[in-house]
């Protein structure tokens, strides 16, 4: 058997892009074995934008069911997760969910967002440069609207935002990390009761309304706790790199003041080109299943590089190219299959109304360190910068 890739190679970066070996395992090898430390399993790591669709496309031989077959149903805060479950019990949650993330349902929030990022530039105008872009922009934006989407009265937000901060940064201790996700799931468990109590028109209010004989309490709690989990950190991350990216291509920042129509081909580009997700969750074969010429046995796992497939050359011309005028490709960036992020048009809006936004308000908008000087987040499960001085 060829020699394992190292564990953690599909989480290394080198600046925007994934490492040069990560590459090279996708031209020579698109599913190679991989170190999977101290766990037993045997891995495998998909590189390719061929092989990575075909992963995560296949939900009949490609389990992310971390519970399959055990005699337990999950673990708490694990119940309504849709990225833990398989068909049919996926298929019965999802169809509930997925019409709250209509573009017609998603339209509704665009005020409240774009007020958002008003607040926000606001509060970086009045603090005057130079500011961390980081604190004042890029992590406040998804978290509070988070709170948005799931109706967290306003004077428990401040709070709200701090525990998932503190839950999501990946540098702090674990047991503090542990502490203030229980936390945050008993905050979410209170909020579920007083829906079914008196349920609003958001998020939540919504499915208690058209739903709640179908779902359980532990269920709606969990699917707030993967609107935290899956949202705030990724949204987070890419409001930082892209603006970081846009400053670091200022032909491309020049293209896209001029002509700010190209928002949406801009968005759709820094997702391929950045991927902030390392990878989505792992599969575990059901059946032996041959992907790119390679074997993988019935239990073996297998981790799809988002990062790498999406600079495959198969998704057009020069991957390794920043290029806001490409046409949008079909990227991975909020994976494939069953398991797409249901969040995604909510994303994708924050990302337009944020970037427009800022670029708008401060058009001399400038790092105020050199580059060599930004620190980029590693080994977390969404990649990002650690802090983003700016002025303008």
């Amino acid at each position: 058997m060829p020699e394992a890739t190292p564990r953690l190679m599909y989480m290394r970066r080198d600046g925007f892009d994934p490492v040069a070996e990560l590459g090279q395992l996708r031209a020579q090898a698109p599913v190679s074995r991989l170190d999977a430390g101290p766990s037993r399993d045997l891995t495998w790591l998909a590189t390719s934008h061929t092989a990575v669709r075909e992963v995560l496309g296949d939900a009949k031989r490609f389990s992310t069911d971390r519970w399959r077959g055990a005699s337990v149903y999950r673990p708490v805060g694990q119940a309504g997760n849709l990225l833990n479950y398989d068909p049919p019990a996926h298929t019965r949650l999802r169809k509930m969910l997925t019409p709250e993330f209509t573009v017609h349902r998603i339209r509704r929030l665009e005020p409240r967002i774009e007020a958002l990022v008003a607040g926000r530039l606001d509060a970086m105008e009045r603090a005057g440069p130079p500011v961390d872009l980081v604190p004042y922009f890029a992590r406040p934006i998804p978290s509070v609207a988070l709170c948005e989407l799931l109706g967290v009265p306003r004077d428990d937000r401040a709070e709200f935002e701090r525990r998932s901060t503190i839950h999501l940064d990946q540098t702090r201790d674990f047991a503090e990390r542990e502490a203030y996700g229980f936390a945050l799931h008993d905050y979410l468990a209170g909020l579920v009761a007083r829906q079914r109590v008196d349920p609003d028109e958001d998020f939540l209010g919504m499915l208690v309304r058209q739903h709640g004989a179908e779902l359980s309490d532990e269920e709606l709690t969990g699917l707030g706790i993967l609107m935290l989990l899956a949202g705030v950190d990724n949204i987070s991350g890419m409001l930082g790199l892209g603006v970081l990216l846009l400053l670091q291509h200022p032909a491309q920042l020049a293209l896209l003041r001029e002509q700010p129509e190209r928002i949406g081909h801009a968005v759709e580009e820094m997702l391929r080109f950045l991927s902030v997700t390392h990878a989505p969750t792992p599969r575990r074969a059901v059946s032996d299943v041959t992907i790119s010429g390679q074997t993988i046995k019935a239990g073996d796992r297998v981790i799809c590089s988002i990062p790498a497939a999406n600079r495959d050359a198969a998704l057009g011309a020069q991957p390794d190219r920043f290029d806001i005028t490409r046409e949008p490709a079909s990227h991975v960036a909020f994976g494939h299959g069953i398991h797409h992020c249901v969040g995604a048009p909510l994303a994708r809006m924050e990302l337009r109304i944020g970037f427009r936004a800022l670029l708008h308000r401060f058009p001399g908008l400038r790092l105020a360190v050199p580059f060599s000087d930004v620190h980029f987040r590693r080994n977390t499960p969404g990649y990002g910068v650690e802090s983003l001085p700016v002025t303008w």
